[in-house]
């Protein structure tokens, strides 16, 4: 179907987001039309100003508006312990939870020979450098259950056994309110692994 050139602009623009196909692009571009212009306006103006305005944090690597971030920045949090995630989203994630008071360490990915990422591409080197100060004395491992989190935690306690700090994994299994009929094989041995005595 031929569109006129702006709205054609306005639809490949929208297929460059993740998740979103053809049908939802066109969707979203007409709807922009029936938007009001100001409204339009200040929606543009966020785009622009979180792309210039956001950086990542030089010790942590999470995504701030000024660095070091605010969790970096906090003295009432605890230094001792850092938790190694893959991704800015995963730090957000683990704070609204509000139970880990640590810092994190983000590393922009996960290890993937598949996808030519190995542990050069991510901020591993980063991490030990921040280990050396001996402050840190537990690192959590939450990074995402498939293989590639999996091959990345593996690889990162590897490297940090003989620093002796002690290292521990995120646990997985069944999510709370699960059924174990529709569990798939991997989860249902995951959490048998991790059950613990009650």
């Amino acid at each position: 179907m031929h569109y006129p050139e702006p709205i054609s602009k306005l639809i490949d623009s929208f297929m460059k987001l993740p998740g979103i196909g053809p049908k939802t692009a066109v969707r979203l571009a007409f709807f922009v039309l029936t938007m009001k212009e100001d409204t339009v306006l200040d929606f543009a103006k966020a785009l622009v100003n979180a792309k210039r305005n956001l950086l990542y944090c030089t010790v942590c690597g999470h995504i701030t508006d000024k660095d070091p971030c605010y969790i970096c920045d906090d003295e009432r949090r605890d230094k001792t312990t850092i938790c190694v995630v893959q991704d800015p989203k995963d730090v957000i994630a683990m704070e609204k939870m509000k139970e880990y008071n640590g810092l994190y360490h983000v590393l922009h990915g996960a290890i993937s020979p598949m996808d030519g990422i190995g542990p050069e591409d991510i901020k591993i080197t980063e991490l030990l450098k921040r280990l050396q100060d001996e402050t840190v004395q537990e690192v959590i491992l939450a990074t995402n259950p498939n293989i590639e989190g999996e091959a990345t935690a593996m690889y990162i306690s590897r490297l940090l056994k003989p620093t002796g700090i002690k290292i521990t994994r995120i646990a997985h299994g069944l999510p709370v309110g699960g059924d174990l009929e529709y569990a798939d094989e991997v989860t249902l041995s995951k959490a048998l692994e991790g059950r613990r005595e009650l």
